[in-house]
């Protein structure tokens, strides 16, 4: 008969080995041998007899730090790194969007897990102005955890930020325009402000802010007749694109709040998928926004299109599908705002700036001009009395 002594040793010991296999050290190495095993970063030896053995990734170490988790894993010789790096999404579906890979050298690779947020900050006009390198149109998102995140628009033409009523959606709007503003000689700003509640500021900066739909279709009309006029002279001059014209063009930006109110509107949103289209080409760039994403805004052609998303708060699970293909946005909490989820080559996190409208006032001073030089480019007399006509101007 077994003492009760030896019972309670073997269930010391049985304890002690449950506790032991649920350090987070353990649980971590565990669930990253798992997913290296099961997703092909293995590499083929052949050996005696043309037997063929299969070695797998090893995972050197794991460390726990007061903000994040690092993992080291080494990959068997004639293992590409670079297909690890391709399939970082499976990373992050097992450890969360904050999980980062690094290479260390050419077989091994580090892995990153954060347990912090990024800290949200003011927009700060210099410092963002020396952030956007050579940039033809800088849109500038914010901040991850490796510095200031910036594209260009031209390269990832047209851009839809999403995010609920105090999500940040309207400081990443301000900042995102203020900053292509002042940085870009060169452009033409429309907006379409169907709430009437966003781009009032723009007023006397860009060449029309409408608020009635009926402007807005002329609006958007105007601009059709302007990528078929773009489209004329680059044939004529035989290029591809608006930059390799001798006499270069401005770029033209149509920014939309609410997009999802036009959803009715057959013709407007045949103009706006038509630019997504066909505008990059011309220099004629969307920036969309809306509340609550809407799924027949958004299907097919206009959302491929839309090759830039900014995912803010959104109130659950659905809605952040509709916008960037993945529940994560709905994870981000109510104290957080400004956070976002980007999707451009993949996703991550990044903060967006603070950015008040008072202060954009203040930096968009002395940017204002006279309404008679804020016209559209017109090649013809033609095209120009199809606009009167319209009304737009």
């Amino acid at each position: 008969m077994i003492s009760s002594s030896l019972l309670s040793a073997g269930a010391c010991v049985a304890g002690a080995i449950a506790v032991h296999q649920s350090f987070p050290e353990k649980v971590m190495r565990r669930k990253l041998g798992a997913l290296l095993r099961t997703n092909d970063f293995h590499s083929n030896l052949t050996g005696y007899k043309g037997r063929v053995s299969r070695i797998q990734p090893v995972v050197k170490s794991v460390r726990m730090y007061l903000d994040r988790k690092e993992a080291i894993f080494m990959l068997p010789v004639g293992s590409d790194p670079q297909e690890v790096f391709k399939k970082s999404w499976i990373f992050q579906q097992v450890f969360g969007l904050e999980a980062e890979l690094s290479m260390i050298d050419a077989r091994t690779i580090m892995i990153s897990i954060y347990t912090t947020s990024i800290q949200s900050f003011i927009y700060n006009a210099e410092e963002i102005d020396q952030s956007l390198g050579m940039n033809r149109l800088p849109v500038y998102v914010g901040k991850d955890r490796h510095g200031d995140v910036v594209y260009d628009m031209v390269k990832h033409p047209h851009l839809l930020v999403a995010g609920e009523t105090g999500s940040g959606k309207s400081a990443a709007l301000r900042a995102i325009l203020t900053t292509l503003i002042r940085n870009v000689d060169n452009l033409d700003l429309y907006c379409a402000d169907l709430k009437r509640s966003e781009f009032h500021l723009f007023k006397g900066i860009a060449q029309a802010v409408v608020y009635e739909t009926h402007e807005v279709l002329a609006l958007v009309t105007m601009l059709r007749l302007e990528m078929k006029r773009r489209g004329d002279i680059l044939e004529a001059a035989g290029v591809a694109h608006v930059d390799d014209l001798e006499e270069p063009l401005n770029y033209i930006i149509l920014a939309v709040d609410e997009v999802a109110l036009l959803k009715k509107e057959k013709d407007i949103m045949q103009g706006i998928e038509e630019i997504s289209t066909i505008g990059r080409a011309l220099g004629v760039y969307l920036v969309l926004s809306m509340q609550r994403p809407d799924a027949q805004v958004l299907d097919g052609k206009l959302k491929q299109n839309l090759t830039v998303r900014m995912a803010l708060k959104h109130a659950d699970g659905i809605n952040s599908r509709i916008t960037i293909d993945s529940v994560d946005a709905a994870n981000i909490q109510d104290s957080e705002k400004g956070r976002m989820v980007l999707k451009l080559d993949g996703l991550k996190y990044v903060q967006g700036p603070n950015l008040g409208l008072s202060e954009a006032k203040e930096l968009l001073k002395g940017y204002k001009y006279p309404l008679e030089i804020r016209q559209p480019q017109r090649a013809s007399q033609e095209s120009q009395d199809d606009i009167i006509e319209l009304g737009v101007l």
